[in-house]
Protein backbone atom coordinates (compact mmCIF):
# COMPACT_ATOMS: atom_id res chain seq x y z
CA UNK A 1 0.00 0.00 0.00
CA UNK A 2 3.06 2.36 0.60
CA UNK A 3 4.32 4.41 -2.38
CA UNK A 4 7.58 3.82 -3.31
CA UNK A 5 9.74 6.84 -2.95
CA UNK A 6 10.32 7.78 -6.82
CA UNK A 7 6.34 8.00 -7.08
CA UNK A 8 6.51 10.76 -4.10
CA UNK A 9 6.06 14.08 -5.46
CA UNK A 10 7.61 17.40 -3.65
CA UNK A 11 5.51 18.78 -0.59
CA UNK A 12 5.34 21.46 -2.96
CA UNK A 13 3.19 20.44 -5.61
CA UNK A 14 0.94 18.10 -3.17
CA UNK A 15 -2.36 18.76 -0.83
CA UNK A 16 -1.76 19.02 2.72
CA UNK A 17 -3.93 15.69 2.97
CA UNK A 18 -1.84 13.64 0.91
CA UNK A 19 1.22 14.83 3.44
CA UNK A 20 -0.74 14.00 6.51
CA UNK A 21 -1.79 10.22 4.60
CA UNK A 22 2.33 9.98 3.80
CA UNK A 23 3.20 11.04 7.22
CA UNK A 24 0.19 8.60 8.84
CA UNK A 25 1.50 5.85 6.72
CA UNK A 26 5.04 5.92 7.85
CA UNK A 27 4.22 6.55 11.24
CA UNK A 28 1.87 3.44 11.11
CA UNK A 29 4.41 0.81 12.08
CA UNK A 30 6.28 3.14 15.05
CA UNK A 31 3.32 4.07 16.95
CA UNK A 32 1.05 2.16 19.66
CA UNK A 33 -3.14 2.19 17.25
CA UNK A 34 -4.10 3.84 20.48
CA UNK A 35 -1.62 6.67 20.22
CA UNK A 36 -1.68 6.90 16.53
CA UNK A 37 -5.12 7.70 16.86
CA UNK A 38 -4.77 10.78 19.28
CA UNK A 39 -2.33 12.30 16.66
CA UNK A 40 -3.74 12.20 14.01
CA UNK A 41 -7.73 13.21 14.86
CA UNK A 42 -5.87 16.11 16.50
CA UNK A 43 -4.35 17.00 12.93
CA UNK A 44 -7.58 16.46 11.04
CA UNK A 45 -9.32 18.86 13.81
CA UNK A 46 -6.36 21.03 12.97
CA UNK A 47 -7.33 20.85 9.63
CA UNK A 48 -10.68 21.62 9.95
CA UNK A 49 -11.17 24.52 11.79
CA UNK A 50 -8.14 25.86 9.51
CA UNK A 51 -10.48 25.23 6.76
CA UNK A 52 -13.18 26.74 8.08
CA UNK A 53 -11.29 29.86 9.37
CA UNK A 54 -9.92 29.91 6.22
CA UNK A 55 -13.17 30.19 4.65
CA UNK A 56 -14.79 32.87 6.87
CA UNK A 57 -11.59 34.97 5.99
CA UNK A 58 -11.59 35.41 2.60
CA UNK A 59 -15.09 36.13 3.09
CA UNK A 60 -14.66 39.07 5.27
CA UNK A 61 -11.52 40.23 3.61
CA UNK A 62 -13.78 40.35 0.28
CA UNK A 63 -16.68 42.48 2.43
CA UNK A 64 -13.89 45.03 3.07
CA UNK A 65 -14.88 46.25 6.69
CA UNK A 66 -11.86 45.24 8.43
CA UNK A 67 -12.75 42.53 10.69
CA UNK A 68 -10.84 39.47 9.33
CA UNK A 69 -8.97 40.04 12.93
CA UNK A 70 -11.92 40.63 15.02
CA UNK A 71 -11.97 37.01 17.01
CA UNK A 72 -16.08 37.60 17.42
CA UNK A 73 -16.09 37.79 13.50
CA UNK A 74 -15.72 34.39 13.65
CA UNK A 75 -17.67 33.26 16.77
CA UNK A 76 -20.61 35.04 15.97
CA UNK A 77 -20.58 31.83 12.66
CA UNK A 78 -18.86 28.87 15.52
CA UNK A 79 -15.79 29.04 14.14
CA UNK A 80 -12.70 29.19 16.13
CA UNK A 81 -10.25 32.45 15.21
CA UNK A 82 -6.87 31.16 13.89
CA UNK A 83 -4.65 33.60 15.76
CA UNK A 84 -1.93 34.87 13.13
CA UNK A 85 0.88 32.81 14.58
CA UNK A 86 -1.19 29.51 14.24
CA UNK A 87 -2.28 29.82 10.74
CA UNK A 88 -1.42 27.42 8.34
CA UNK A 89 1.19 29.29 6.01
CA UNK A 90 3.14 30.47 9.10
CA UNK A 91 3.14 26.80 10.03
CA UNK A 92 3.77 25.08 6.85
CA UNK A 93 7.35 27.61 6.90
CA UNK A 94 8.27 26.14 10.10
CA UNK A 95 11.43 23.44 10.25
CA UNK A 96 10.01 20.34 10.43
CA UNK A 97 12.73 18.80 12.52
CA UNK A 98 13.97 19.87 15.67
CA UNK A 99 17.53 20.00 14.92
CA UNK A 100 16.94 22.88 12.30
CA UNK A 101 15.06 25.08 14.79
CA UNK A 102 18.08 25.04 16.61
CA UNK A 103 20.70 25.95 13.61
Amino acid sequence: MAKSKSSKSSSATIGFEQQIWDAACELWGHIPAADYRKIFTGLIFLKYISTAFEKKYAELVAEGDGFEDDPDAYEADNIFFVPPEARGVKLQRQPTHRKSAQS
